[in-house]
């Protein structure tokens, strides 16, 4: 079979956990819950390659807004690499991108091919991991996310992301999932930041971690990790912001795996220091 003969489908959600599998075989930990919030993200944003019914290739191509959007998933199964198979799923993600901003967390050895595909790299990402000894902070600014707080943290959340996220954060934020919570920081009013915390196939992630401060995001730190006191956290930083790595080494995470951030089209020129953690590698 040749590429010729492959098909390219949107997948569904039952496609969705697919590849959600395949991304745990790379080792990305994905969370066991994501599959509903990255769904809701863009419900047409997820392309497979076929080869009559084996699935051969995949990318997610999810359109956040009218001007931008976020690459990930891209994967090839092992026997059917370099076979151009790949390619052919991201011309066509290219394609139903075309006219956005487009943004991607990539692994560096893929680095140069999507340079030649006009991406330009903005800094390098690490995911930290470790078991950090922390206790939950009793401080009466810190409170758990609820139904009432979520148009704001959408808000707030816009600062750090390239665009509004309703669709994704309204499931992301969804209380009361015993796989997935969050807590946000706030004084005289005003949110200072926000953060998540979810299940991953090998312990647990935190992201987003958005903060004003680097006290801010140390309570909101120990807030989650302490909730799952003696399990393994990760976090996934820009490395451009200092104080996220001070963060994760004052608590014992080690670097693990390294991502570059890339851009095709307009940088929107995100502000690292307050982004102590993305929310996925996949959907930014």
């Amino acid at each position: 079979m040749t590429p010729q003969n492959a098909r390219i489908p949107m997948m569904g959600e039952d496609g969705l956990l697919t590849m959600l599998e395949w991304a745990a075989r790379e080792g990305w930990n994905p969370g066991v819950d994501d599959a509903a919030p990255y769904f809701a993200a863009d419900p047409k944003g997820y392309l497979g390659c076929y080869l009559d019914n084996q699935l051969v290739s995949m990318v997610s191509a999810v359109k956040y807004s009218p001007s931008f959007g976020f690459l990930g998933f891209y994967i090839t199964h092992p026997k059917f690499r370099k076979q151009g198979y790949g390619s052919l799923v991201w011309r066509e993600a290219m394609r139903l991108l075309e006219g956005h901003t487009v943004g991607l967390d990539g692994v560096l050895e893929l680095q140069e091919n999507y340079e030649k595909s006009g991406f330009k790299l903005v800094h390098k990402n690490m995911r930290y991991s470790g078991m950090p000894n922390v206790n939950i902070p009793m401080d009466q600014r810190l409170s758990i996310i609820g139904n009432g707080i979520i148009p704001s943290l959408v808000k707030y959340d816009s600062n750090y992301f390239p665009t509004e996220r309703a669709d994704f954060l309204n499931r992301w934020l969804e209380p009361m999932n015993p796989m997935r919570w969050g807590l946000y920081l706030i004084e005289e009013g005003v949110i200072q930041g926000y953060g998540v915390i979810r299940a991953a196939i090998d312990g647990y992630r935190i992201g987003p971690l958005f903060a004003e401060t680097p006290r801010g995001a140390d309570l909101l730190f120990r807030g989650l990790a302490g909730s799952v006191k003696g399990e393994m956290v990760s976090i996934d930083l820009p490395l451009p912001n200092e104080d996220a790595v001070e963060l994760a080494e004052r608590y014992d995470l080690s670097p693990v795996s390294s991502t570059a951030r890339m851009y095709k089209g307009q940088d929107p020129n995100l502000p690292l220091k307050n982004i102590y953690s993305f929310a996925s590698y996949e959907l930014g």
